[in-house]
């Protein structure tokens, strides 16, 4: 059992009863029946309004429609910012955090040989190329028709491109070895170990690529045989063995080698320089 003063602040404080509180008068009837002095009936009213149910003594929060929107906005630019994240990354993001620029010593052209013979036995398998020994050179050679739809659209990264013709004298001759192509240049790394950007525009380029197959047969060939074929592929380029030589204009090849994939070529007449 306990004591508990009942204040209430718009009655004098001599007013001010003393309420004693038990098991058999609790607080709460005890309160709101003393609470209805107008009401002629406090205990029905407590006993039919009060008793056995749930009351909120204060209204929820209700959000408004201008919280909700802008909960809204919230959630889009939430969903927004995971898609940018999971996305592929575009030219000035690659460029800010300097995935294309080459660290100090590295521009070798013998660093990206091995880069090149994997572009050669891509190529090899692209066009379907026979193995070496195998037919002789007027068979070996696959027709044209069947040779520029996948050329077109093959990716050059690894490729040896030579300038035949251009409109700066100075890019004519220029030959390396391309490690990165974007959708107006080719970025390509000389013999003299020099980093050249050279414009896809009023060019014409030689690319070459390899008449015969370039990948191994390893399942007809011993240990020591597959050995020396690595050892010899690594030492050299596509222009050291038998090739075709095709001519590439840039003027219609300004695009990404993402686009060019997924891009219906239309055969034009040759635009000279």
């Amino acid at each position: 059992m306990s004591l508990l003063t009942q204040v209430d602040p718009y009655k004098p404080l001599a007013l001010q009863t003393r309420v004693k509180l038990s098991t058999e008068a609790p607080f709460t009837p005890t309160y709101i029946q003393a609470s209805l002095t107008q009401s002629g009936d406090p205990q029905g009213i407590y006993t039919n309004r009060v008793k056995n149910r749930h009351i909120v003594l204060e209204n929820p929060a209700r959000a408004s429609n201008a919280q909700k929107e802008h909960n809204a906005k919230k959630a889009r630019r939430e969903l927004e910012k995971r898609k940018r994240k999971t996305a592929a990354l575009g030219r000035r993001p690659a460029d800010a955090k300097g995935l294309w620029k080459l660290e100090n010593g590295a521009e070798k052209f013998d660093l990206f040989l091995p880069l090149h013979q994997l572009w050669m036995g891509y190529m090899s398998e692209l066009l379907g190329l026979s193995p070496p020994s195998s037919v002789p050179v007027t068979e070996a050679m696959p027709s044209a028709s069947s040779m520029h739809p996948k050329l077109v659209k093959a990716d050059f990264h690894g490729s040896l491109l030579t300038v035949r013709q251009s409109k700066n004298p100075c890019l004519v001759g220029l030959s390396g070895i391309v490690i990165h192509e974007t959708e107006n240049a080719f970025k390509v790394i000389t013999r003299k170990d020099q980093l050249k950007l050279i414009p896809k525009q009023n060019s014409i380029f030689t690319l070459a690529v390899p008449l015969y197959s370039t990948l191994l047969q390893t399942q007809f060939e011993p240990v020591e045989a597959v050995g020396s074929a690595l050892s010899g592929q690594c030492s050299g380029t596509v222009l050291d063995a038998p090739h075709i030589a095709f001519d590439l204009y840039g003027n219609q090849f300004c695009f990404r080698s993402a686009d060019r994939a997924g891009r219906k070529f239309k055969a034009k007449e040759t635009i000279e320089l």
